[in-house]
């Protein structure tokens, strides 16, 4: 049988300052040393593809919890990895309000970067195939706020509805309709439950109701881009 070695990739995401970023890590070896990087690295020998992607993120970054987590796709180009053949399952980790990650043992920093930032003159080389991952993670996650509440897992419980359409802003990287976000929201079942309370505004002001992540796992009808 061939030598084929086993990876993870992390695209872990959160808002930053009202900003979509992605946690990347600056390689202290090589290949690509000095590159930044997703977090992740070869599977051992006694793990699940899940545990792997845990333990690397934890190892690597200081994050103990991923929140949102599901496999994204499989990555397998023969070249992909100059060490040798390589095949990446990569992962789509999602966590609300993550503080600046601590560095880790296989990396001296680690830090969020705004996507929309990474095609910049100031954004950082990625190393390996990880560019392609991190649009294939990104585009995954704005399409998945279209059909699903997946928009909850970036806030922090109990949240308001402005804070739900933040999310969505920072996401798509559009403005919405405020009236008509809240009408589309309270109208799609269990996309969000009242909790009985209201926040209290900055700067005084109508106080906002506070909300929770309802049981749907669908909505229906879709929050779509263009229709929000």
């Amino acid at each position: 049988m061939p030598a084929v070695a086993v990876s993870v990739d992390i695209v872990l995401l959160t808002l930053r300052a009202g900003r979509l970023c992605v946690l990347v890590i600056q390689r202290a070896g090589e290949p690509f040393r000095g590159s930044w990087a997703l977090p992740g690295g070869f599977v051992g020998p006694d793990e699940d593809l899940d545990t792997s992607a845990l333990r690397q993120l934890a190892e690597e970054t200081g994050v103990t919890t991923a929140g949102h987590l599901e496999q994204l796709r499989t990555y397998g180009c023969p070249q992909r990895d100059p060490r040798g053949r390589v095949v990446s399952v990569a992962y789509l980790a999602l966590l609300p309000n993550l503080p600046q990650p601590t560095t880790g043992r296989d990396g001296p920093r680690a830090r969020w970067w705004p996507v929309g930032d990474l095609d910049s003159a100031d954004g950082p080389t990625l190393a390996f195939d990880h560019p392609q991952i991190v649009v294939d993670g990104v585009e995954r996650a704005r399409s998945k706020l279209e059909y699903t509440p997946l928009a909850a897992a970036f806030c922090e419980e109990p949240f308001t509805l402005a804070d739900l359409r933040r999310v969505y802003e920072a996401a798509w990287g559009v403005a919405l309709d405020p009236p008509n976000f809240r009408r589309k929201v309270l109208s799609t079942p269990g996309f969000v439950v009242a909790v009985g309370q209201r926040a209290s505004p900055r700067g005084g002001g109508r106080p906002a109701e506070l909300y929770r992540r309802g049981a749907a796992t669908a909505l229906y009808p879709p929050l779509l881009r263009r229709t929000v």
